[in-house]
This record gives structure tokens, sequence and C-alpha cells, in this order.
């Protein structure tokens, strides 16, 4: 009975995992079995093996993406962006428009002054993530690379 109740927790905290992330399951029971079952490390463990896929997919093509808009409620301030990635295939993906949602909108909040400044910054819904790292998360999700192109912001 211990175990059932074991691996029941252990489920709960594999669906956790994915909800949270978005990667497989067996990329997060990897995860939990490399970090002894413990919820931090994975997390931890996952973010390092996500950084590494990113840096390996970093010299890849993007010649694909999406324009996306955003325009405060006020109609006082709006942003585009353009996000670009390896095929189309991704770039019609719900994930890839989910992202380029998000960085539109943090762009219209926090005025970056280039892509260095952007990529450097906290994303304003997760402070303890950089936008970089937001970016990192998604490329081990899609598993192609992705890089901010142009932008700008308006407001009057």
């Amino acid at each position: 009975m211990f175990y059932v109740l074991h691996l029941m927790s252990d489920i709960e905290l594999i669906k956790e995992l994915r909800d949270t992330t978005g990667l497989s399951f067996k990329e997060i029971r990897e995860a939990l079995e490399e970090a002894g079952g413990d919820r931090t490390r994975a997390i931890e463990v996952l973010k390092a093996h996500g950084a590494a896929l990113a840096q390996k997919k970093a010299s890849r093509e993007t010649q694909e993406g999406v324009i996306d808009a955003y325009i405060h409620a006020t109609k006082k301030v709006g942003a585009l962006i353009e996000l670009l990635c390896e095929t189309d295939f991704v770039a019609r993906n719900p994930l890839f428009a989910e992202l380029s949602h998000e960085l539109v909108m943090h762009i219209a909040a926090m005025d970056p002054r280039d892509t260095e400044e952007l990529l450097k910054q906290p994303y304003i819904k997760d402070e303890d993530i950089s936008i970089q790292d937001l970016i990192t998360q998604y490329i081990a999700k899609l598993g192609e690379n992705i890089k901010v192109g142009k932008f700008i912001r308006f407001q009057i």
C-alpha cells in the first residue's frame, strides 16, 4: 500500500512538472531519477538540460517565424516583434505563438533599447527568470532555435 501511495505522488509530481515545463514525460522522469526524486533539484536538472539544448541549437539558421503585435487597452502603448525559428511547422505551433505574445507584451511594458537589453531583463510575469531564460525554456519545449529579430515599441 505504501508503494502505491508513493507511486501516486510520483505521478502527481511528474504531472505537475509537465504542466509547468511543457516537457515530455520521459525528460521529466529522467530528471527526477537524476535528482533522487527531489522536485527542486529536478527543476534545476531540467533547466540545465534546456540550456544545453539551446546552446547546441544556437548555430542553426532561423529563417521562419512570426510577426506579433500588442496594443495596450489604453490604446496609448503598442509593440511589434519579429520572432524567428527554424521551420514553418514550429512557427505555426501554439506554443510559439504564446511565446511571441509574451515577448511583445513584455516589450510594451518594459521598453528595452535593443535585443541585448531585452534578453537580460527579468521577465515581467516571473522575475526569477530573464527573457533569455524564457526563450531557452521554449527552445527546450519546441526543439528548435528561437531568436528575437526586430522589435519596436510605440507610445503616445
